[in-house]
């Protein structure tokens, strides 16, 4: 029901963090997806079992706007580069692209013959990538417009296994990266704007299966090595973190430009209230030819505030939490009639004491004063 912002030592972790930064109170279930504004410092956006994605000004620690147009969970959120549109899969079977500040749905598709699970924008190309299953339980990707969802541009069959697909896009080589739960390998390929847009490459193969996987930002590769894309693969059997390195062959010791362009870096482009005010800005690049060095001058700094109710867009999240099942409505119901009875019983009470208080009232004035 909460998220947790915490702040990794200089030097990296060396024992176990107990104290967060700061906690986050708004959701009225578990949260289940976080993700940071690509382009604005202190803008977080949260999606938790509520069926709700809150955006979060940490400068604050309070949430400043609320999108509310989901029917069931939602699974998965991208951003297109500069942060000015959000894409979400749902539970509802349901793909949409959204105006995040507003909560306007600008795009929506009914997923019946693929059933999405996981969502990337493309970098600028305006396409999105999602993966799903599609109607003989198979393996899928579709390959989208995000200006027009009525039917994918294309779709393409991958396997028969069970494992959700993550898909991870690389814009400054324009590689999509596709790796199953539980599986063992990850796929390469190759994304253009022209037909066939979609090209397979190879694949990584591994005989341990990953039970998840974490990307490491451009500006950690190791630039003199080739290095283009790092996957932290957490191994399910060993209990461990595998490194996993995309390292472009060269014979050369000098700086390769053509995969190494300018890619955004740790600056941020936009204030919150910047933001929050309408403003779009892309991404501030960096070059990686002399390594990464430089370091971001942002330091984040928690905000002192007491504990009070959160409201956004006139609800108090904390206190008006509708039920989303059956059973969650009984046990409501249930709840109001105690308290209705309860109010009841105290209403009587304090009736007959009233009663008293005048009978006694009467009989003073009725009594002669005693001298």
């Amino acid at each position: 029901m909460r998220v947790r912002i915490w702040e990794i030592p200089e030097g990296g972790l060396k024992r176990n963090m107990t104290e967060a930064l700061l906690d986050l109170h708004g959701h009225s279930r578990r949260v289940g997806l976080v993700e940071w504004h690509p382009t604005t410092n202190n803008i977080l956006f949260s999606a938790g079992y509520d069926y709700k994605v809150l955006i979060w000004n940490l400068d604050i620690g309070e949430p400043v706007k609320m999108i509310d147009c989901h029917t069931d969970v939602i699974l998965c959120m991208s951003f297109n580069t500069d942060g000015s549109l959000l894409t979400t899969t749902c539970k509802d079977k349901k793909l949409r692209v959204i105006e995040p500040r507003s909560g306007r749905v600008l795009q929506e598709a009914n997923c019946k013959n693929h059933r999405v699970n996981r969502v990337v924008f493309l970098g600028n190309m305006k396409r999105l990538l999602t993966t799903g299953v599609s109607r003989w339980n198979t393996r899928q990707i579709a390959l989208w417009d995000q200006e027009d969802l009525s039917m994918p541009m294309i779709e393409e069959e991958i396997d028969g296994l069970s494992g959700l697909l993550f898909p991870f896009y690389d814009a400054d080589t324009h590689m999509l990266y596709l790796a199953g739960k539980g599986d063992g390998n990850i796929r390469y390929y190759e994304i253009s704007t022209e037909k066939p847009y979609l090209s397979y490459l190879m694949e990584f193969r591994s005989p341990a299966p990953q039970k998840g996987l974490g990307v490491m930002p451009k500006h950690g590769l190791d630039v003199s090595a080739c290095e283009v894309f790092r996957f932290y693969k957490l191994v399910t059997l060993k209990g461990l973190i595998e490194p996993i390195s995309m390292i472009v062959p060269r014979r050369s010791d000098s700086y390769q430009e053509d995969i190494y362009p300018m890619t955004p870096g740790t600056e941020p482009a936009l204030t919150p209230d910047e933001w929050l005010g309408g403003i779009n800005r892309d991404p501030v690049l960096m070059s990686l030819k002399e390594g990464y060095k430089k370091s971001s001058k942002v330091v984040f700094k928690a905000p002192i505030r007491e504990k009070k109710t959160v409201v956004v867009n006139g609800i108090d999240l904390l206190e008006n939490v509708p039920p989303r099942t059956e059973n969650e409505l009984l046990r409501m119901f249930f709840r109001q009639q105690d308290e209705i009875r309860r109010l009841k019983e105290e209403l009587t009470q304090k009736d007959i004491r009233l009663r008293q208080l005048q009978l006694e009232l009467k009989n003073l004035r009725n009594n002669p004063k005693n001298c």
